[in-house]
């Protein structure tokens, strides 16, 4: 942020496909605290995979922040996995055996099928072509109720992660190693690129490149919105990062595919977010002991940071709905050894059915009501209320 500009607050929203139903729980208390016709209090949004899609939605309502978590509060209420990806017999089952087919000719060394992915999430392309109007993002910004919008994704081609944003016109470009941001005109095209779930979603193409889930090599998940110009941040987690570490057991059954896929998935979607916070904590400490001639030396400067994360394990949860699946996708799953309780993690990616993000909704808003003060005085003053403290650009 440049010297003398006007402090901002930032709002994170990280990726975790089902699981940012969360999200939608801490919103809901936040527009709760504020008052009824207020606009959006976060000048800067940044949006990470299924958290992108909540982002754009926000920056799209900026004028009434409680009208644009309402319309995500309805949707996520309402959700069935058919909205998200296909789940009919011919969908299912035809793209899988369209994805084995694509696999055996990589094999062989021919690539004669595009889009090649386990399901087929036109549904999802259908919803927000028909009901975003991602125009109103300009407008938003026009209005100075929103400074930037930014949308992470990942490239396949360059293996970079890509900030795409749209905001005022004096936003300076940036980049680092292996990350860069690219101004853009944000639309539904970049939501689906940034929730491509890789093996699960279709890539995406957006000019010469084809993207993936943004939450993909995003090494610096705070440092989009530092480089916007946010002064301070609050993150909506989808993680536990101040969990007790589990005790050391025993493990003789050979994992599961889906045991191993749903690790893999939490290091893509969790841990790339609680390494930015342990280095963010580390530098506010050091910037705390320097004299201010030499933070302004080396360009460092303290951020206040309000993490807000899940209370309860998300997999425990997904645990008790996985039978709400369709029929399809629970033999598809089944396969994997997803229906085991190793495979929870998978689903609870997976879960697009209302039950399910219902019990999330609900837990983030009794986890941010909890802390109703705390949050109250960081919207209002920005002063370091218990922070997790900050991160370099």
């Amino acid at each position: 942020m440049r010297q003398g500009a006007e402090p901002k607050l930032g709002l994170i929203l990280s990726g975790g496909g089902a699981r940012a139903a969360y999200q939608i729980g801490v919103l809901r208390a936040i527009a709760g605290i504020l008052p009824r016709q207020a606009h959006n209090p976060f000048p800067i949004i940044c949006g990470t995979s299924a958290g992108a899609l909540n982002a754009a939605t926000l920056a799209v309502n900026a004028r009434n922040f409680r009208k644009g978590v309402q319309y995500l509060s309805n949707i996520w209420k309402n959700f069935q996995v058919g909205e998200v990806y296909r789940a009919d017999p011919v969908g299912v089952f035809g793209n899988s055996i369209r994805w084995f087919i694509g696999v055996v000719l990589s094999m062989m060394g021919i690539n004669k099928l595009n889009r090649v992915s386990l399901l087929d999430n036109t549904p999802l392309a259908d919803l927000l072509y028909k009901t975003l109007p991602c125009e109103k993002i300009q407008e938003s910004i026009d209005d100075g109720l929103l400074h930037a919008l930014c949308i992470t994704a990942s490239g396949y081609g360059t293996g970079h992660s890509v900030a795409f944003y749209q905001g005022v016109k004096d936003i300076q470009p940036w980049q680092r190693a292996r990350r860069h941001s690219a101004p853009a005109k944000i639309d539904a095209t970049h939501l689906l690129a940034s929730s491509a779930i890789p093996f699960l979603f279709p890539a995406v193409h957006i000019h010469r490149e084809f993207f993936g889930d943004g939450s993909m090599r995003q090494a610096a998940p705070i440092s989009a919105a530092l480089h916007l110009g946010a002064s301070r941040v609050l993150i909506i987690g989808l993680g536990q990062s101040g969990a007790e570490p589990p005790r050391h057991g025993h493990m003789d059954e050979y994992p599961s595919l889906a045991h191993i896929a749903g690790h893999a998935l939490n290091s893509i979607f969790l841990d790339s977010m609680e390494v930015d916070l342990e280095r963010l904590h580390r530098i506010n400490r050091t910037v705390s002991m320097m004299h201010e001639e030499t933070r302004q030396a080396v360009k460092l400067r303290h951020i206040d940071v309000l993490l807000i994360e899940p209370s309860q394990p998300i997999d425990s949860i997904a645990e008790r709905y996985t039978n709400r699946l369709p029929w399809t996708i629970r033999i598809l799953l089944r396969g994997v050894g997803a229906m085991r309780r190793s495979g929870a993690n998978l689903v609870s990616y997976l879960l697009f059915e209302k039950e399910f993000c219902r019990a999330l909704i609900e837990l983030g808003y009794q986890d941010a009501m909890k802390r109703k003060e705390e949050i109250r005085a960081f919207l209002d003053t920005g002063h370091e209320i218990n922070a997790t403290d900050n991160l370099p650009q």
